[in-house]
């Protein structure tokens, strides 16, 4: 199998230089997940607006070389989620050596979070309407819910169609990390970005400028 994870990995630190791998990383994650949720929103409001500004600004501090760089890694990384549907941008994050005590953040190898994913899901009922409902209060990556609809998966359960997903993270590197994985491999989510313990999402009351909603949620295809 090629190895799409040092495909990406490499293609980061050849861009290093005027930023650092650390940066570079950041705002690929970032432009990623704001196209995908900005190209599935129909109606242009204020939180379309804001993104999409910031979008702009974070890609137009790339010349337009590096800007294809960063396509070319989002087709890389969509591969390697077809080819192994694993916590793919944790594992790149913490390969690339940008995980320290400086930056605060580690990710879980997968085979761990699979395993937990295996442990509690043993006796895991759906809802009335045959749907998964999962929650994950700080979901960094996203590799306990991709782990989670993995073990589903491998149950035959189609977790595209019978998972419904809440994921918060206090830090907006998560929150794009999770949304742009699990908008790739076909999860019903929405991804908020706040403190669960302090500020746990609420329908209707957490702002629209928090959640990010995946493809899935939103019933359109990528």
């Amino acid at each position: 199998m090629e190895d799409f994870e040092r495909k990406i990995i490499d293609r980061i630190v050849g861009l290093s230089g005027k930023y650092s791998p650390y940066n570079i990383f950041s705002d690929w994650v970032e432009c990623c997940a704001l196209a995908i949720c900005n190209r599935c929103h129909l109606i242009h409001n204020n939180v379309w607006k804001d993104r999409e500004k910031l979008y702009m600004d974070i890609s137009g501090r790339y010349e337009p070389k590096e800007q294809e760089a960063f396509a070319e890694m989002f087709v890389w990384l969509t591969y390697a989620l077809e080819q192994d549907m694993s916590d793919v941008l944790g594992s790149i994050y913490m390969k690339a050596g940008l995980g320290s005590k400086y930056t605060g953040q580690f990710f879980t190898p997968f085979h761990l979070s699979e395993l937990c994913a295996r442990l509690n899901l043993e006796n895991l009922k759906p809802d009335h309407d045959g749907v998964y409902r999962l929650h994950e209060p700080s979901c960094g990556a996203g590799g306990m819910i991709i782990a989670a609809c993995k073990v589903l998966k491998d149950k035959g359960i189609n977790y595209q169609q019978k998972v419904d997903v809440v994921a918060q993270d206090l830090d907006w590197k998560g929150v794009y990390m999770t949304y742009l994985q699990l908008s790739l491999i076909g999860v019903n989510a929405l991804v908020v970005q706040g403190d669960t313990l302090a500020e746990p999402y609420e329908k209707g009351k957490t702002p629209r400028s928090r959640i990010m909603e995946t493809p899935m949620k939103m019933g359109c295809l990528i």
